[in-house]
């Protein structure tokens, strides 16, 4: 989209140059028999005067790497004797160059070595050198014997692990292994050679943690047990990125704070320290006696790996009673939770549950901790569980969760469900579908009507002619027919990503209207019976314009046990344009004599979870794909598509007109004759991380993907819905700036974590 400058230059430039005409000119000007032919050539140069202008404004700018444009960061790349890398990746060229100074200072060190993962990729990743992981002798360099090294497993320098403790046994082969490896000499292959002597193991994670906020959870019925998801599938959340972003604050990444499956020892890992601070906030806002303040003030250096552990130490001093008593326990376990553990970054940062019917008193918690919002769930009444059965053994927390079902269950009883919101961070790939992810087009339009709260959508609650926007991420339904659509559009607020739960079929009709216009921007639509239910278009529209959007395709299961069926896009009358962008939807069809002249899907993902239903469906028109995966068949009259995987059998009537460019599909579809395609004969299953929708990896290409698929497109990007993200041109980026600035004679291996 093209910027336009806000300077007004031309109007000054016009009105300056209309001032140096004479009166006379500009009288006669006006009273002509074509009025304002002088008045019009004015503006023009004015116009031209604002570009030379703005050129000349610009060669100071230039002169700046932070402000330069495109075409000079070659130029300034040249005077400090870098190596370019490509031009698509506009992001980590600039700052390749802006950082190419600090990078030399400190080549071959691993905190360069870990900064170019982030600076050249936009992701976040950890340097493990492998050689610090490989079973040995100890030596006198080596730490004194006995200091732990690993704060999971304890594990010494070079030694032997402990496999009593299995949150350390969860790490081993990751960015955060505490075990030691024997020499592994072979080429690194998936798990294997990555342990050798000159390896340098990068650890990446491209994946985006995306937080949701004030969702309404999906309720298993008992007003207990209840799933963050709010359509009820089971989901992983994920850890919110904490990176510092200024250069001098950086340090080796912990992790929880990478964007990341979170993990539920993860969550439940909580490390206590007590200090005279501790002890004196319980003397002077909680009331603690002063004998047991002698006990507690003995414990003062300890560091406590686990509450187990510290509930056990206090229960054998002599005023246990006092120590254990709910009113001062609980502030201690508050108090002297230490910073660096999972708990307490996690909790309410990642994850935040508000509601159940307490309101924690924390006026004592500003000075240390920051007062979070009233309601909040706080983490000394947070126990982490496996709650794949939604049983778990006697406790003194109020509240579990399962942070890799995304699942919570209250342990005192039922809660008012009406009061209950979840805030938590789920990942992803990209900005597709819905999400939370920003989109300022939303904003440049005021909208109408604005909603919010959840429940009922009657048919009153959206415009006819005009802007509805939700501007929470609540649930929304039933919702009521609409059948006389004009110019309507039903949005999400920017960042927000309301759900919308179908109870039947709902019918969008222009009814006597013609040429309507319809958009949908920013919904996940779901369905909540155990059918496939439908969104259908009838009437007469001219444009229809569906994006960000996610028509839930289905094929998963919800919480209660129930099957989640897609919710399918129907035409049953006549649509001039329809454009579908940004999205990820169910099956795309035209029945009962429905007509699109024109269907444009780009950057979607396109699914249909039953075998015997085309994903896409469509008998008449054209239909274009750009950047798009679609799983499923594709029946339809014409078809031009570039840079898209199709996953089923493809039939394209007319044959004679469209095109098929870097794309992939089965080798016995019809199509268009294809030009640098990839057309295939077996399994395409094990291509995908995920064909699931709802799991993070969702229709993420895999490392057994063939490489036509890989960097087959034509920017050399890989094909498909993900196409725009350069993947494996910020690859390749990255290992040239990595053999650039590593130490001499060491090998790099690459591993996607996520």
């Amino acid at each position: 989209m093209k910027t336009i400058a806000e300077d007004r230059f031309e109007r000054y430039y016009a009105e300056k140059l209309w001032e140096m005409i004479p009166a006379i000119y500009r009288h006669e000007d006006g009273i002509a028999e074509r009025p304002g032919v002088l008045r019009g050539l004015v503006e023009v140069i004015a116009e031209q005067a604002a570009i030379v202008r703005r050129s000349e404004d610009r060669l100071w700018e230039d002169q700046f790497i932070e402000w330069c444009s495109d075409w000079a960061v070659p130029y300034i790349a040249d005077l400090l004797g870098t190596r370019l890398i490509s031009a698509l990746n506009k992001r980590g060229r600039r700052v390749d160059v802006a950082k190419t100074i600090y990078y030399r200072r400190r080549k071959g060190t691993p905190r360069i070595l870990e900064e170019l993962i982030s600076d050249i990729t936009g992701w976040d990743g950890r340097l493990v050198e492998s050689f610090q992981r490989l079973a040995r002798a100890r030596h006198g360099l080596d730490t004194v014997p006995g200091l732990l090294l690993g704060p999971f497993t304890g594990t010494g320098p070079g030694g032997w692990a402990d496999l009593r403790r299995q949150r350390g046994s969860e790490l081993n082969g990751g960015p955060f292994d505490e075990y030691f490896h024997t020499a592994d000499f072979r080429r690194q292959q998936g798990k294997d050679g990555r342990y050798g002597i000159p390896r340098l193991n990068f650890h990446i994670y491209r994946l985006v943690a995306y937080k949701v906020a004030n969702v309404t959870p999906f309720s298993l019925g008992d007003d207990m047990g209840f799933c963050f998801d709010p359509s009820g599938r089971d989901i992983q959340l994920f850890n919110r990125r904490r990176r510092p972003e200024d250069w001098e604050e950086w340090h080796a990444a912990l992790e929880w704070e990478l964007p990341a499956p979170m993990r539920c020892r993860l969550l439940a890992h909580a490390e206590y320290l007590i200090s005279e601070a501790v002890v004196q906030r319980l003397v002077n806002d909680h009331g603690l006696l002063p004998g047991a303040a002698a006990d507690l003030r003995s414990l003062r250096g300890w560091q406590f790996r686990e509450e187990g552990r510290l509930l056990a130490t206090l229960a054998t001093l002599p005023t246990q009673a006092d120590l254990l008593a709910p009113g001062i326990y609980v502030p201690l376990l508050r108090y002297a939770i230490i910073a660096a553990c999972g708990k307490q970054a996690l909790l309410p940062n990642a994850l935040a549950v508000e509601g159940g019917g307490i309101t924690p008193d924390t006026g004592s918690l500003a000075v240390t901790l920051g007062a979070p919002p009233a309601g909040i769930i706080t983490a000394e009444f947070i126990t982490a569980a496996n709650l794949s059965n939604w049983a778990i053994g006697p406790g003194n927390k109020r509240l579990a969760i399962d942070p890799e079902r995304g699942r919570l269950l209250w342990l005192d009883g039922a809660v008012d469900t009406d009061e209950l919101t979840v805030s938590y961070h789920y990942g992803f790939a990209a900005p597709l579908g819905a999400g939370t992810y920003d989109r300022p087009a939303v904003e440049e339009q005021a909208p109408d009507l604005v909603k919010q709260g959840g429940g009922v959508l009657a048919a009153t609650d959206i415009l006819n002619n005009g802007i509805t926007q939700i501007s929470d991420s609540k649930t929304y339904g039933p919702v009521s027919d609409k059948l006389s659509v004009q110019h309507l559009e039903f949005r999400a607020a920017n960042l927000q990503r309301p759900f919308l739960r179908l109870e039947a079929n709902w019918i969008l009709n222009t009814g006597t209207n013609e040429e309507s216009t319809l958009t949908i921007d920013g919904w996940w639509i779901g369905a909540s019976q155990n059918n496939t239910l439908e969104v259908i278009l009838r009437g007469d529209y001219e444009t229809v314009h569906i994006r960000n959007c996610t028509f839930d395709p289905g094929g998963d299961t919800n919480i209660l046990g129930g099957t989640l069926h897609p919710v399918t896009l129907v035409i049953e009358g006549f649509v001039e344009q329809l454009c579908i962008e940004d999205s990820i939807m169910g099956p795309v069809i035209a029945r009962n004599d429905g007509t699109v002249e024109t269907i444009t899907i780009c950057d979607s993902i396109i699914q249909s979870v039953n075998a015997g239903s085309p994903a896409i469906a469509v008998n008449t028109g054209m239909v274009i794909l750009q950047r798009t995966t679609v799983f499923g068949n594709v029946n339809v009259h014409r078809l031009q598509a570039t840079e898209t995987i199709i996953t089923g059998p493809s039939t394209v009537t007319d044959t004679q007109n469209g095109c098929f460019r870097f794309s992939a599909a089965p080798a016995f579809s019809r199509l268009p004759r294809p030009y640098e395609s990839f057309l295939f004969t077996v399994d395409t299953n094990h291509w995908f991380s995920s064909r699931r929708f709802g799991h993070y990896s969702y229709a993420q290409l895999s490392e057994t993907a063939p490489e036509p698929l890989r960097t087959g497109a034509e920017n050399g990007s890989e094909m498909g819905a993900f196409n725009s993200l350069l993947n494996p041109v910020k690859l390749d980026g990255l290992r040239a700036k990595i053999d650039e600035y590593m130490p001499f004679g060491l090998i790099p291996a690459f591993i996607h974590e996520t």
